[in-house]
């Protein structure tokens, strides 16, 4: 090691391996917080980069690829890391080691990949990840007898402990540090048949394209026997004349005559490879029922599951809302003071006024609401961390049949509790078109991360803080609720769409591996919450400080001729003006000219509501006591009945509504780039807007007729 880091080392590593092989977390470990996020040049692919630092001279970048379980791409995701691995991009110009990352305990299915990218003559690392898992399920593995059986360094892990990591660390330092042009790794053997087979596609690869030998014979194996790795080429224009083809055609037909199936040959012929090897390195010992199979027998339950997960998730709701409140009340005791200081401090005119009536109190007003959402994104992380959420997707596989769709769409729409950014481009997995759109256009129905602000706020204010069964509260459950409303009405519409014009499909089959739970590591759960929170304040925080100060504006002018009242003031300004333009439509909701403000403004992002109403009511009271925005709507009273403005049933209307509606113009450029069309973005908006006027008029007119008025 001390020669290594004597010498001057740049170099690029892919990290590949199957999903929920611990990729991402063995990348945390060895990056830390050195990472950046970006997209794929033309795609919009996640690309996730970072640093690994070994000393003086010694810096590697880190290439974190999407998960895959073969190098015949089934999705853009898995195209970009096969194309990556294989040389088919040149994304990673200096690449010099493929970590491949595998779960120990399921080692048959990760070896798949693992065999296929040792044969690319690349230097290759195979990081055995999840060690303690295979021991919990009574599995030996001889980790010396498995790397001589691939010829591939080994370096057993446990990644979200961190076992292990210093090792692999070591060992890609060594390996990047080798000046070896290529590698002796072990191949599939093969009978003269087959070889034979397969030798005009290798000598036609190693002619026209770029792939040399020995990884023609691997490719040329691939594309004989699966159809999806000759379409790969033919897209990517290696084969512009049907040759290709015609070779392959030839191929195939000089085994059909020797009673050689070609289909599946590569998966039939690699499986009786590493059932070679997994005999030679893998030994069970007798075992009872492991953990995982016990508790999910309860956990998963046809009748018990789905109530275990609402009170899981009421448990959950309770919390956000009570471990939040010393954190919430310091940061709006800071914004207030911060605000004070600016006003003392500077000269009266209107950089001040912008400063503490427009800015700070806009984005004060957001970042007050920072700790709850950071509070949803721990407890998020940690169910995913400990494999629960992973049940939740198989418990759903039934409902969503119902509706048309499969499990395979219950991952984006999971996804989209946190964004709905990233679920879209989730569905992108999901190879039935119809049903790939449609979850498209239910994705933002999933109360996300931005609605957040806007439910804390109206009921931190306005419902009181009851006790129900002696273990909830009232505040927790009207918040499990605007969740659940989300997901029947994703469902209700999901219905709806299946049965719309259009060529009839069969849900697609949803085949999905249960991970046995994992104790989470705080470590791995603590960084994914930065990382959310992160882009969160960066993101959320431009838009708002943009929108911020344009309402300020249109808040304060033209400026009234006359000595008025604050109040009057504002209603004479541009975005007074503009509110009561749209006062009569909103009015029988519930709401008015000031919420209708507000509703236009978070057409941007829906945090923007907060700053929004923060920003008029600071503007309207700039020459009076300081107040907090909750305050302050309390207070607020309709000047021709004397009654309050706000109310739990205009509170409860407004949650409705912002629950159903479209309110993220970023969600729509997405759903546009997504469907390359304006028909269905435009679509969303419509039936989106509709849905959430017409609950929020039923919410409210009904109360009303109710009695709660």
């Amino acid at each position: 090691m001390e020669e290594i880091k004597t010498k001057n080392i740049s170099a690029d590593i892919a990290l590949v391996g199957n999903p929920n092989s611990g990729k991402t977390s063995l990348f945390n470990a060895l990056t830390g917080l050195r990472q950046k996020v970006a997209n794929y040049p033309g795609v919009t692919v996640e690309k996730k980069t970072g640093m690994l630092k070994g000393g003086a001279g010694v810096e590697v970048k880190v290439y974190d690829l999407p998960g895959l379980y073969s190098l015949v791409p089934k999705s853009l995701d898995d195209k970009i890391a096969a194309d990556i691995i294989t040389g088919r991009s040149t994304e990673i110009e200096n690449l010099k080691l493929i970590v491949v990352v595998a779960d120990a305990s399921n080692l048959s299915r990760n070896l798949y990949l693992v065999t296929q990218i040792i044969e690319l003559g690349a230097p290759v690392l195979l990081a055995l990840n999840m060690m303690d898992s295979a021991k919990t399920k009574g599995l030996e593995i001889d980790v010396a007898t498995l790397a001589k059986e691939l010829n591939i360094p080994v370096v057993p892990l446990t990644a979200n402990k961190r076992n292990g990591s210093q090792a692999l660390r070591e060992k890609i330092f060594e390996l990047v540090a080798d000046d070896r042009n290529s590698f002796q790794n072990a191949s599939l053997r093969v009978d003269d048949e087959i070889r034979k087979a397969t030798a005009p596609i290798c000598d036609w690869l190693q002619a026209n394209t770029h792939v040399t030998s020995p990884a023609s014979c691997s490719e040329a194996l691939r594309v004989l026997s699966n159809d999806k790795a000759l379409d790969t080429w033919i897209r990517n224009c290696y084969e512009p004349n049907g040759k290709l083809q015609t070779v392959v055609k030839q191929s195939r037909e000089n085994l059909a005559r020797k009673n050689v199936p070609w289909p599946m040959l590569e998966t039939r012929l690699r499986y009786q490879w590493i059932d070679d090897i997994c005999r030679k390195t893998v030994r069970q010992i007798k075992q009872d029922r492991s953990f995982s199979e016990k508790i999910d027998t309860v956990l998963t339950h046809r009748l018990l599951g789905p109530f275990i997960f609402l009170f899981i998730f009421a448990l959950i709701f309770q919390a956000i809302f009570s471990w939040a409140a010393v954190p919430m009340s310091g940061i709006e005791t800071f914004i207030s003071w911060l605000g004070n200081k600016v006003e003392a401090i500077m000269p009266d005119g209107v950089l001040e006024d912008l400063l503490v009536n427009g800015a700070i109190a806009g984005v004060g007003a957001i970042l007050i609401f920072l700790p709850q959402i950071m509070f949803l994104f721990f407890f998020l992380s940690l169910l995913e961390n400990t494999g629960y959420m992973a049940r939740v997707a198989f418990m759903m596989d039934r409902f969503m049949r119902g509706a048309g769709l499969s499990g395979r769409s219950v991952i984006p729409l999971l996804s989209s509790f946190a964004c709905a950014i990233p679920g879209i481009m989730a569905t992108r997995t999901i190879q039935n078109s119809r049903e790939r759109l449609i979850t498209i256009m239910i994705a933002p129905l999933m109360s996300c991360s931005a609605r957040l602000p806007v439910y804390a706020l109206m009921i931190g204010a306005f419902i009181p803080s009851i006790a129900v069964l002696g273990i909830f509260s009232l505040p927790g459950l009207i918040l499990l609720a605007m969740y659940l409303l989300g997901i029947v009405a994703a469902i209700a519409a999901a219905f709806v769409l299946k049965r719309s014009k259009g060529k009839k499909q069969q849900p697609s089959t949803f085949i999905m591996e249960l991970p046995p739970y994992r104790r989470p590591s705080l470590h791995q759960t603590f960084l994914q919450v930065y990382e959310r929170a992160k882009i969160f304040v960066t993101d959320a925080g431009k838009i708002i400080l943009a929108i911020s100060i344009v309402l300020w504006f249109l808040a304060s002018y033209p400026k009234p001729q006359a000595d008025i009242s604050s109040s009057e003031a504002i209603k004479q300004s541009f975005a007074g003006q503009l509110g009561q333009v749209i006062e009569p439509v909103i009015k029988p909701l519930g709401f008015d000219w000031k919420i209708g403000i507000a509703l236009i403004t978070s057409f941007a992002a829906r945090e923007v509501l907060v700053s929004t109403l923060a920003t008029i009511y600071n503007v309207e009271g700039a020459d009076e006591t300081s107040v907090t925005l909750r305050e302050a709507m309390r207070k607020e009273r309709n000047p021709e009945t004397g009654k309050p403005v706000y109310t739990p049933l205009v509170a409860l209307s407004l949650m409705v509504f912002f629950a159903l509606a479209c309110q993220c113009m970023s969600t729509v450029a997405v759903v546009r780039r997504e469907t390359n069309s304006w028909r269905w973005p435009f679509i969303m908006i419509a039936y989106m807007t509709i849905l959430a006027y017409l609950g929020s008029l039923v919410v409210f007119q009904g109360g009303r007729l109710l009695g709660f008025g």
